[in-house]
């Protein structure tokens, strides 16, 4: 099913919501992000959400994440969300973490039998640094295809078949800690130099200007920008980040070439992130008074 008409503006409001978590959050413990992908396109080009665009994404450093992973465990409003990576879910295979709505559910097309939390989320994409020598990077964009294809595995071993299928089983034999092992060392000595191109280790970039990475100098300065409202954080360098990601960005695509993300299932429980956010301001300015 293709999230639509009033359940997307309800799903946006909901990522709404998270996104001023994550910002309340990083400006209390001065950690830098960037809205990031289509979420940052949509600052830059409507002021907010893409109008049919149904998830919202961020991105940090590796040495950024590291911190704000620290913050939540004091700072995160816990009645209302989950901080969800590796460490703090063990069944979840992504290499990136993501921010959890509790008391909803969501289960995209395919992976309706994982076993990890599934609340409505918001993507927190965590940028790496590629090594500049070009036989090293070639290297470096093989090993992160590989680790990408493991991570899915057990999900591509279920919905494929012929070759692929005995490619997925393989890679499926390894365990979800091999995988994640294998990013810490990958990065380890990347994330020691300044390089020119940083990447999500885990991501495919589908456009050739980018197939290693984004400019590294995109993560190096930071601005406000204005985000349904709201004023969160961007990259200053975005025309050169959305350029390499998109091309000409500022076209609005046919819409047949608008990408929507099937779902099995959502359920928005009885959440209602406009008067909760509304209750949330009210009470910390009470408090701050």
């Amino acid at each position: 099913m293709q999230i639509k008409g009033e359940n997307l503006k309800r799903l946006q409001t909901i990522e709404l919501e998270m996104l001023t978590e994550i910002d309340r959050i990083c400006r209390k413990n001065h950690i830098e992000y960037t809205l990031d992908g289509g979420t940052l396109l949509g600052a830059v080009r409507h002021n907010g959400f893409i109008p049919w665009d149904d998830d919202a994404d961020v991105a940090m450093t590796r040495t950024e994440y590291v911190k704000f992973h620290e913050a939540c465990k004091e700072d995160l409003d816990k009645e209302r969300f989950f901080l969800q990576d590796h460490e703090n879910d063990p069944e979840y295979r992504w290499g990136y973490a993501k921010l959890r709505r509790n008391g909803t559910l969501i289960i995209p097309e395919g992976q309706e039998d994982t076993k990890w939390n599934n609340g409505i989320f918001l993507d927190i994409f965590i940028y790496d640094h590629v090594p500049d020598f070009p036989i090293s990077r070639i290297w470096f964009t093989f090993q992160c295809f590989l680790i990408r294809k493991g991570m899915y595995s057990p999900i591509g071993l279920k919905h494929s078949s012929g070759f692929l299928k005995c490619i997925y089983y393989v890679l499926s034999r390894f365990s979800i800690d091999h995988w994640f092992k294998r990013i810490d060392r990958l990065v380890g000595k990347t994330n020691q130099k300044n390089t020119e191109l940083a990447r999500h280790v885990t991501y495919p970039y589908s456009r050739r200007s980018c197939r290693y990475g984004i400019p590294r100098v995109c993560y190096d300065s930071f601005c406000d920008h204005i985000f349904e409202g709201y004023n969160f954080r961007i990259m200053q360098r975005y025309d050169m980040y959305l350029t390499a990601l998109y091309g000409n960005y500022m076209e609005i695509p046919p819409v047949e070439k608008r990408q929507y993300y099937p779902v099995e299932r959502i359920d928005f429980g009885d959440v209602c992130p406009v008067q909760e956010m509304q209750q949330k301001a009210y009470s910390e300015k009470t408090n701050m008074d």
